[in-house]
């Protein structure tokens, strides 16, 4: 008989890569991240979603860059010196994620993983995975595959 578990991760442990938008920590597994890259400018695109800042080529591919602060709801991230571009790979298609900083990569316990509470019924919880409780503070565990829907990446690669 199948253990069922109150999240959806398999294993005792699990690598995560933290981040910062304004003064929150969020995360995301490290499997699901290609490269971490210094800001530099992208080429805005007429007409783009307001969460996509333009373009960027790595190494011969344009990728789309997406302001994640934007994205998750809140105001937008103003791009500095410490400010990261994120790549990841999501619906097999490759994205660049703007955050304020790179925080760390922990190892931490699937365990550790606790489910995001109901705020009210309206709340869509789907964008998170869980809350993580570390020393520094509270960390939201990112679900890119359901931020990023299938559809919204065509539309990106379009």
């Amino acid at each position: 008989m199948a253990t069922i578990t109150s999240n959806s991760f398999s294993g005792d442990t699990l690598e995560i890569i933290a981040f910062r938008l304004h003064d929150q920590e969020f995360c995301v597994k490290t499997t699901t991240i290609r490269e971490i890259r210094g800001w530099a400018p992208s080429t805005p695109i007429p007409h783009a979603p307001a969460d996509v800042i333009g373009v960027m080529n790595l190494r011969g591919s344009v990728i789309p860059i997406i302001d994640l602060s934007y994205k998750l709801g809140m105001k937008s991230t103003v791009a500095n010196e410490r400010s990261a571009i994120v790549v990841t790979e999501v619906h097999n298609m490759v994205i660049g994620m703007l955050v304020d900083r790179v925080s760390d990569i922990l190892t931490i316990s699937s365990s550790q993983i606790q489910p995001v509470p109901e705020v009210s019924a309206s709340f869509d919880k789907s964008f998170s995975e869980g809350i993580i409780a570390s020393e520094s503070g509270m960390i939201c565990f990112l679900n890119l595959s359901k931020m990023f829907k299938g559809s919204e990446i065509d539309d990106l690669a379009a």
